[in-house]
């Protein structure tokens, strides 16, 4: 039997996702029969054609790495944030058939790191300029955090994202790698958003300050060597996981109208990993 609404993830690779998982489990929760929500392998050049011939039954897209530039370009409209940011993981069809983009990565960023105690005035660090460093970025300001120190192993990297942060009326400190541990043992907030492997020699390295909250971007492995040495040092520890949960609650209240079942999504995504969550 064809299902009434449809939805999926769309990325390339994608067969590791877990959001099949979280937002299956928030329809059956929800009571929502006759809903389904898949993963699509889609490379960031096939996104438009993708999105173009899905039919009407077709009422959300979550959207991952590399196509959430491509995302962003495909909807004819979109929120301030993706806007801002340069991304959408999120496209919603609209009653007349177009698709709006959001960028719940912002919101659910924000949800996690004040559940982890992070408020206005925190002073904040992100290692790396790429995609998930620019929703750090607006999350940042969204807590009432104007000012966030960059670190990169490319300093052009770093440029690239000064258009963002003006956007967002966010004051860029630009940060060389080489110096990244002296930046770590003096924020509030350190948000690791480089690649699996590239921040484990911090580990050693850092004298975690009291206090500090680590948002690790990565969730597998888990924990980090990052994460690890904080967990030793008594900070708060944010993952990963926590972030694809609290981004697929802002997903699923668009793509269906109700209020997510936080619980149950919770519990079918802890069902599947083995790690607590925040959020």
């Amino acid at each position: 039997m064809v299902a009434t609404r449809r939805a999926a993830v769309l990325g390339k690779p994608i067969a590791h996702s877990l959001s099949p998982v979280i937002h299956t489990a928030g329809y059956a929760a929800a009571g929502l029969t006759g809903w389904s929500y898949t993963r699509i392998e889609c490379a960031a050049a096939e996104l438009p054609d993708l999105v173009a011939g899905l039919g009407p039954e077709w009422v959300g897209l979550s959207v991952t790495m590399p196509g959430k530039e491509a995302a962003l370009a495909v909807a004819a409209q979109a929120s301030p944030v993706a806007v801002a940011v340069g991304a959408a993981n999120t496209l919603v069809r609209r009653p007349d058939g177009s698709w709006y983009a959001d960028n719940t990565d912002v919101a659910g960023m924000v949800r996690v790191l004040t559940a982890a105690g992070v408020s206005a005035g925190a002073a904040v660090t992100v290692l790396g300029a790429g995609g998930t460093a620019r929703a750090a970025l607006a999350a940042a300001a969204q807590v009432g955090c104007p000012a966030v120190t960059v670190v990169a192993r490319r300093p052009e990297a770093i440029g690239e994202l000064r258009p963002v942060a003006d956007a967002l009326g966010v004051v860029l400190a630009p940060a060389g790698w080489v110096d990244a541990h002296r930046h770590l043992c003096t924020a509030d907030l350190v948000v690791s958003t480089v690649p699996k492997g590239v921040a484990d020699p911090l580990a050693g390295a850092v004298a975690w300050r009291p206090g500090t909250v680590l948002f690790d971007a990565i969730y597998d492995p888990w924990p980090t060597p990052l994460a690890a040495s904080a967990a030793a040092a008594g900070l708060r520890l944010v993952s990963g996981l926590d972030l694809l949960l609290a981004q697929a609650i802002g997903q699923f209240e668009q793509f269906t109208g109700v209020t997510a079942p936080v619980e149950a999504m919770r519990g079918a995504l802890a069902q599947a990993t083995s790690v607590d969550f925040l959020s």
